[in-house]
């Protein structure tokens, strides 16, 4: 087979059938792409920038050169590496240029591999895609797509990052020689495998494209404007923001809770009654949702160790609000045992600030309290439910997690008790890396919001064009 178009123009009549545009951040991926003489690329590109169709079209243009190649795509998931394969296959399908490639039968045309029609009797298939912990060996391919091998969940740990490594090490074994290794992907920790200077990848040809250029524009204005941009920076946090959009490799010690960020109230809530239907309501707005989140532990008059009690509400618009911190104590003298102390107090403060539901963290001594809560709940005649809550995610991940994209977005309000106590010092103190630095209130705060589902701002209602006539 003969073939003469080069990349671009491969992509350009793509994209001519489907009525789309290639934009200028496009092309300049396609050219790093399409540079012939390149073996080791490393493609680092924000999110949503489209890398990945953009990659596609480059695996099936390489077949479309080479009908005789044979194609690895190895992602974090087999789903997402298929998801990849799938992509290849409907652009040969329909790709004008493409059409010598369509086999005759369809055995051989799978949702996660394809063979198209080539010379000989080759054993592996033209394009395969595989998950980090399947077995490629005994495969071989002159092309490997590294797509997204990099992900939160297996790289949060020198151990899993090790593991990582050591995975991507065997693509050595399957590339046949004077093959290409492409890898595609975004930093998702400091110690990312395609920040600058790591070993792994040394010797690459790297092109890097964040959302925002050296200037401080935008990569692709037409897709994401300044507005667009400042939106999604506040929705994330600027540390995701660092990392996804502007491809920076940001050590999470980096990350700093300004207690600056806190927007004080001093008001209490108002329970209304309406129409037969409850109703809270704070500094004007009413809530739609709140509740509790209590992390227990043994806590002590003189000083306690971190038995905390934190109360949050929201509003339609999604702003929190942080209306109540208590540290829960008991005292060796009273005659009831520090457990029951300690529910009793809980279960006044729910009375108190109407929470329709509290959630016991139950890693620890939790476990034994649900039910003796429940029991306190009934005697203080408080109409909260108790649920018990288990946490698996890293406390500092849960608390950067809840934190980090309120503050940006200056949707966290605190009632100044809150801020009179130590919820600002922990603020002001914390780093996700310290050691011993006091964070029981953060932890309980962080447990509220995050239990919380993601809201969007209401809209008013659209009119609808009146079909009515005059006269």
């Amino acid at each position: 087979m003969t073939a003469s178009a080069d990349l671009l123009e491969f992509v350009w009549i793509w994209n001519r059938l489907q009525g789309q545009e290639t934009p200028r951040v496009h092309r300049r991926i396609l050219r790093f792409l399409g540079a012939a003489e390149t073996r080791r690329m490393l493609l680092m590109a924000f999110r949503g920038c489209g890398k990945s169709t953009l990659v596609g079209l480059f695996c099936a243009w390489s077949l479309y050169r080479n009908p005789a190649l044979r194609i690895l795509v190895l992602a974090a998931e087999q789903s997402l590496a298929g998801r990849m394969v799938g992509h290849v296959r409907r652009i040969i399908e329909r790709h004008p240029l493409c059409a010598p490639l369509r086999p005759e039968g369809d055995e051989a045309w799978a949702s996660d591999r394809f063979t198209v029609r080539r010379r000989g009797a080759l054993r592996d298939p033209s394009m395969i895609s595989q998950g980090l912990q399947g077995n490629i060996t005994g495969a071989r391919a002159e092309l490997i797509i590294c797509d997204d091998v990099e992900v939160a969940g297996n790289c949060d740990t020198p151990g899993k990052r090790e593991e990582l490594r050591e995975r991507l090490a065997e693509t050595e074994f399957v590339l046949t020689p004077g093959g290409t290794i492409l890898y595609v992907g975004t930093p998702h920790t400091e110690e990312s495998l395609y920040r600058a200077g790591d070993a792994f990848l040394a010797g690459y040809r790297r092109l890097e494209v964040p959302v925002r250029d050296a200037t401080g524009a935008s990569a692709w204005p037409d897709r994401f404007g300044e507005a667009e941009i400042e939106a999604l920076q506040r929705r994330v946090g600027p540390l995701h923001f660092a990392r996804q959009m502007l491809l920076q490799p940001v050590a999470a010690g980096a990350a700093r809770l300004d207690p600056a960020l806190l927007l004080r109230y001093g008001e209490e809530t108002e329970y209304r009654e309406a129409n037969g239907r409850a109703q809270l309501w704070l500094l004007g707005r009413r809530m739609v949702s709140g509740g509790g989140f209590w992390d227990p532990s043994f806590g002590r008059e003189q000083g306690g160790d971190g038995s905390v009690l934190a109360a949050t509400y929201t509003d339609g618009e999604g702003a929190h609000y942080l209306h109540h911190l208590s540290w829960i104590t008991q005292r060796p003298d009273r005659p009831e045992d520090p457990a029951t102390q300690q529910c009793r107090a809980v279960a006044l403060i729910a009375q108190v600030l109407n929470l329709p539901v509290l959630r016991v963290e139950t890693n620890g001594l939790g476990r034994f309290l649900p039910a003796l809560l429940k029991r306190e709940m009934a005697r203080a005649g408080a109409a909260c439910a108790v649920v018990e809550h288990v946490s698996r995610r890293p406390k500092a991940e849960r608390i950067l997690a809840a934190f980090d994209p309120l503050l940006a977005a200056r949707r966290l309000y605190a009632h100044e008790s809150v801020l009179a106590g130590a919820f600002p010092r922990e603020m002001a103190e914390w780093r996700p890396d310290a050691r011993g630095a006091r964070d029981d209130a953060l932890d309980a705060a962080s447990g509220c919001i995050l239990a919380e589902p993601v809201r969007m701002p209401a809209l008013p209602p659209r009119a609808a064009p009146s079909w009515r006539g005059y006269g």
